[in-house]
């Protein structure tokens, strides 16, 4: 398992995290809670098993790299106020409480959206995005431009580099309305939200198989899978 750096406890405001402000036609933006979804680790990211199969990597271990590394960005990002991981698993929660997160149980364990839904309500702002948990490659700064462009809409979101799923889902002062799932690009337009594009390719590089860990890697993974992926590339 990953070792947590530091111990902290549950929080919701990140310390030493600026918060600035920024107009928009929705008023002012001061900053961002953002919200990422951490499924238990026995039934997340089934497609990458076969990365690990048959090796002493566990396959837990890569899921929470994956984890780790993108809570890390976020919580670094100057624009987020707080960053709140919904999740029932414990290890889970002490690796990104350990990176300044605060946590909250699934408490509707019933599948993605209405996990995202409950982190949404548990947030003390009115700007809130939902973040996928699998960003490795993830920069703070791409996720700051990101949530600037998304401050002058009431809804919008992020394809990912197929261009069918979503990375970031963001409200301003409405309801996130999630709509994760097959196809949630479509979905998510569908329902209003306005699609963003920009110069970010570790916002859209979510990894869902060995090909988009390798990917990932080639963009510049972040410290923890870069581990795991030495390890794996060792033990094959």
């Amino acid at each position: 398992m990953i070792d947590p750096r530091r111990p902290c406890d549950v929080h919701r405001v990140v310390p030493g995290v600026r918060v600035g402000r920024r107009m928009c036609s929705h008023g002012s933006v001061r900053s961002w809670s953002v919200v990422v979804p951490a499924k238990r680790l026995d039934v997340a990211k089934t497609r990458l098993r076969p990365a690990t199969d048959g090796l002493a990597i566990a396959h837990a271990d890569l899921v929470l790299a994956l984890l780790a590394d993108t809570v890390a960005a976020a919580v670094a990002c100057p624009a987020v106020a707080e960053v709140v991981v919904v999740t029932d698993d414990p290890a889970a929660a002490e690796v990104v409480r350990a990176l300044g997160a605060g946590t909250v149980a699934d408490a509707p364990d019933r599948g993605l959206n209405p996990a995202l839904e409950h982190g949404a309500r548990s947030v003390a702002g009115p700007a809130v995005a939902a973040l996928s948990s699998d960003l490795p490659s993830l920069r703070p700064a791409e996720l700051a431009a990101a949530l600037a462009a998304a401050a002058d809409h009431a809804r919008a979101f992020v394809a990912d580099a197929h261009g069918t799923g979503t990375t970031l889902l963001t409200t301003v002062g409405s309801r996130l309305d999630p709509r994760f799932g097959p196809r949630s690009a479509e979905a998510h337009r569908a329902s209003g939200a306005f699609p963003l594009t920009g110069d970010w390719p570790g916002l859209l590089r979510d990894v869902d198989t060995d090909a988009d860990l390798r990917a990932a890697l080639a963009l510049g993974a972040g410290p923890r899978t870069r581990e795991v992926a030495g390890h794996l590339r060792a033990a094959r």
